[in-house]
C-alpha cells in the first residue's frame, strides 16, 4: 500500500509540470490581455504607478489570491504569495513608464509575463500539492530611482531562492533565434551635482559675482575630454538640469544630472570618483561651492544572470519552438542598465529577453518602440516567453537538485570585471 501511494504521489508530481503551467496560462488568456491593455492604455511614472498597481491587485484578488497592498512601504508595490514550505520563487513586475513616450521599453508585457508565470507556477502547486511559495512582487519606479533597491533594502528578497522577470527588445534573429537568456547589463552611478555661486548683476557688478554656470559648463567639457579615456562599454551621459533665470543674472545656483556606467559596480565607482574630480576642478577654478544632491542620488548594480536557470529558460523555450540565444561563456557587455541587478547581488536572479517584431529603428526608450509594444502579436510572444520563465521557476521548486545548482552558481559567481584593467 505505501508503495502504490509512492507512485500516485510521483504521478501527480509529473503531471504539475509544464503541461498544467500552460494550461493553467492559457485559460487566463483573457484576463492577461486585459491588464496588458490597461496599463499599456495608461501609462504612468515612477512611484505613480497607482492606476498599474490598483488594477493587478483587482486581478489577483479576483482570482482568489491574497495580496498585501502597498507593500515593503512603497505605495505602488505590492506582493500576493501561493503555496507554503519549502523554497521561495518571486517573478517581479514591473510597470512604471517613460515621460513623454509611454511604455517605450514594455513595462506593460514585463507585467503581463510576470503575472502569467505566477499564474501558472500556482497551479502547479495547487495540483501537485509539493511544498514550495511562488510570489508576484510589484517593482514599481524601474526607469527612475529604482524601486527594487528599495525592496532589497526592506527584505523582499530575503528569503527568496529565485527571482526572474523578462524583458522585451526589438527584435533581431540570429541563427533562427530571437532573445538571449544570457545576458549582461552595467551598473551604474545616477547622481546631481549642484554648484552654489553668488549672485550679480551681470553688467554693472559682474566683479562682484561667482557664476554657478560656469562651474556647470567646466565640468561638462571637462567629462567630454575624459570620455576619451574610457573603456569601450564604460558611458557618462548627463544634461543641464539648471543653468540660471535670467541673462542679466550672474547664476548663484545650477545644476547637472549624470549617469556613470560600467562593466561592475566596482568599476562604476572608480570611474565616479574620476568623474568627480571634474566637478571639484570646476568649482576651484570658479570660486563655487559644489555637492552631490543625496536624495537623487541612487546606485543600479550590473547584472548576475544565474546560469542553470537561464539554461533551464533555454530549453523551455526550445521546447515551445520559440528559441533564445543562451551563451554561457559571453563576455559581451551589456548596454544598459536595470535594478533587476540589485537583486541578482542577493538571490539567484534571471532577466531574459526576448524578441517583439518593430520597425526599423524602433528600439527601447524610442515612440516607434512604445507603438509595437501594444501589439497583439508582441502580448502573444510575451505569453510564450511567459511559459518559459515559468517552467524555470517551477523546476526550482519542484526539484532539490536543481535548487541546489542554482545557488551553487550564484555562490560561484563572485564579483568580477569581465574586463580586467
Amino acid at each position: 500500500m505505501a508503495q502504490g501511494l509512492e507512485e500516485e504521489r510521483a504521478g501527480t508530481t509529473a503531471k504539475a509540470g509544464p503541461d498544467i503551467i500552460y494550461a493553467a496560462i492559457d485559460q487566463n488568456e483573457h484576463d492577461l490581455k486585459e491588464i496588458n491593455r490597461k496599463i499599456f492604455e495608461n501609462p504612468e511614472l515612477a512611484f505613480e504607478e497607482h492606476q498599474a498597481h490598483d488594477n493587478i491587485v483587482k486581478l489577483l484578488k479576483s482570482k482568489g489570491f491574497a495580496v498585501t497592498q502597498r507593500a515593503y512601504g512603497i505605495e505602488t508595490s505590492f506582493e500576493a504569495e501561493y503555496g507554503s514550505g519549502g523554497r521561495v520563487v518571486v517573478f517581479n513586475a514591473e510597470y512604471d513608464a517613460l515621460p513623454g513616450i509611454g511604455h517605450a521599453c514594455g513595462h506593460n508585457l514585463i507585467a503581463t509575463a510576470s503575472i502569467a508565470a505566477f499564474l501558472g507556477v500556482a497551479e502547479a502547486l495547487k495540483k501537485s500539492g509539493k511544498e514550495g511559495r511562488v510570489r508576484l512582487l510589484g517593482t514599481p519606479a524601474e526607469e527612475n530611482k529604482g524601486g527594487k533597491r528599495l525592496l532589497v533594502a526592506a527584505g523582499a528578497y530575503k528569503d527568496v531562492d529565485a527571482a526572474l522577470m523578462l524583458h522585451p527588445g526589438a527584435q533581431s534573429r540570429h541563427n533562427g533565434r530571437s532573445g538571449t537568456a544570457y545576458a549582461h547589463t552595467l551598473a551604474n552611478e545616477k547622481l546631481v551635482v549642484r554648484f552654489k555661486g553668488k549672485a550679480a548683476h551681470a553688467s554693472m557688478y559682474p566683479f562682484n559675482g561667482v557664476n554657478a554656470l560656469d562651474a556647470v559648463m567646466l565640468s561638462y567639457s571637462a567629462i567630454s575630454m575624459l570620455r576619451q579615456q574610457i573603456r569601450p562599454y564604460e558611458r557618462i551621459h548627463g544634461i543641464v538640469n539648471e543653468g540660471g533665470k535670467a541673462p542679466n543674472v550672474i547664476p548663484d545656483s545650477a545644476s547637472l544630472n549624470y549617469v556613470i556606467r560600467s562593466n561592475t559596480k566596482k568599476e562604476a565607482m572608480r570611474l565616479k570618483d574620476r568623474v568627480l574630480k571634474c566637478f571639484e576642478g570646476a568649482a576651484i577654478a570658479t570660486g563655487c561651492d559644489w555637492e552631490i544632491d543625496m536624495n537623487e542620488y541612487f546606485q543600479y548594480s550590473d547584472l548576475r544572470p544565474n546560469k542553470k536557470i537561464c539554461t533551464m529558460f533555454a530549453e523551455a523555450m526550445d521546447d515551445l519552438n520559440s528559441p533564445v540565444n543562451c551563451d554561457l561563456q559571453s563576455q559581451v557587455p551589456g548596454l544598459g542598465s536595470t535594478d533587476m541587478g540589485n537583486v541578482s547581488y542577493v538571490c539567484p536572479g534571471f532577466h531574459g529577453f526576448y524578441g517583439i517584431p518593430t520597425e526599423e529603428g524602433a528600439y527601447n526608450h524610442t515612440p516607434g518602440f512604445t507603438k509595437f509594444a501594444g501589439k497583439a502579436e508582441a502580448h502573444d510572444l510575451t505569453i510564450v516567453a511567459a511559459k518559459g520563465m515559468a517552467t524555470a521557476g517551477w523546476r526550482v521548486l519542484e526539484s532539490e537538485l536543481v535548487a541546489q545548482k542554482v545557488w551553487q552558481d550564484f555562490d560561484d559567481d563572485e564579483e568580477t570585471q569581465i574586463y580586467s584593467p
